[in-house]
């Protein structure tokens, strides 16, 4: 019998590190493959294929929701649970939103990631009680816009909120470009239409956009030790 294989992505190496040893040490689960951005775990994911992928939603390069739209719209039968550090309204409805199937807190990934990947594994859904007051409640249906400083992120599109990841991340546009594999000019006109777009003028108001969606998230230890780089894992 084929082993249950699952994606594992997290910047923080101790997190994604120890969700491996957990994953792995439940009979009959694997984890095929890790990645510590957004981008890598999309990668990984076409290449390889898993029954579920974890994503952090605060990754670099690609936030973790974006990573799930992008997941979700190339292979549809991949389930993603979400870990985040708050399960404040609008993250919920924002993962639910990019079509996640979990959704559990960072800080009660110890204690609630099995029972998650075990509900995905057999079909159904894992939420926090936050999250499932929410959807019983009907109240995604009936609030999805709470906020003036959200209304415009859903207007974006795909290739928008990457470049304005990147751009709140301080990415150059030379940086963006070559991130996206597009010509410099391509990045510069995105560059452009987003702030006309958003009405927004100066790098600072679209980091505090950025920040007010959700598309980055403020790191607790913004100072890092560098990092080993993530390699692939090889299943046996």
């Amino acid at each position: 019998m084929n082993n249950f294989r699952i994606l594992v992505a997290d910047d923080h190496e101790i997190v994604r590190l120890g969700l491996v040893s957990l994953i792995e040490s439940h009979p009959g689960w694997e984890v095929c493959a890790e990645a510590d951005n957004g981008r890598m775990a999309v990668d990984k994911v076409k290449e390889l294929k898993p029954d579920i992928a974890i994503l952090d939603i605060g990754m670099p390069i690609l936030n973790g929701l974006e990573a799930t739209r992008q997941i979700l719209r190339d292979n549809p039968q991949v389930n993603v649970l979400i870990m985040t550090v708050t399960d404040a309204d609008s993250t919920i409805r924002a993962a639910l939103d990019a079509g996640a199937r979990g959704f559990v807190l960072k800080s009660d990934v110890a204690r609630d990631v099995v029972a998650a990947v075990q509900a995905l594994q057999y079909g159904h859904t894992f939420f926090t009680a936050r999250a499932s007051e929410m959807i019983l409640s009907g109240y995604l249906g009936n609030a999805r816009v709470t906020n003036k400083d959200e209304v415009t992120l859903p207007t974006l599109t795909s290739r928008e909120r990457e470049v304005i990841q990147l751009m709140a991340e301080g990415k150059s546009t030379k940086e963006v470009a070559c991130l996206l594999d597009v010509s410099t000019k391509t990045a510069e006109t995105h560059r452009r239409n987003l702030m006309r777009k958003l009405n927004l003028h100066s790098v600072s108001e679209l980091v505090l956009f950025a920040l007010r969606n959700g598309v980055i998230q403020l790191a607790a230890d913004a100072i890092r030790p560098s990092k080993q780089p993530v390699t692939d894992r090889v299943a046996a």
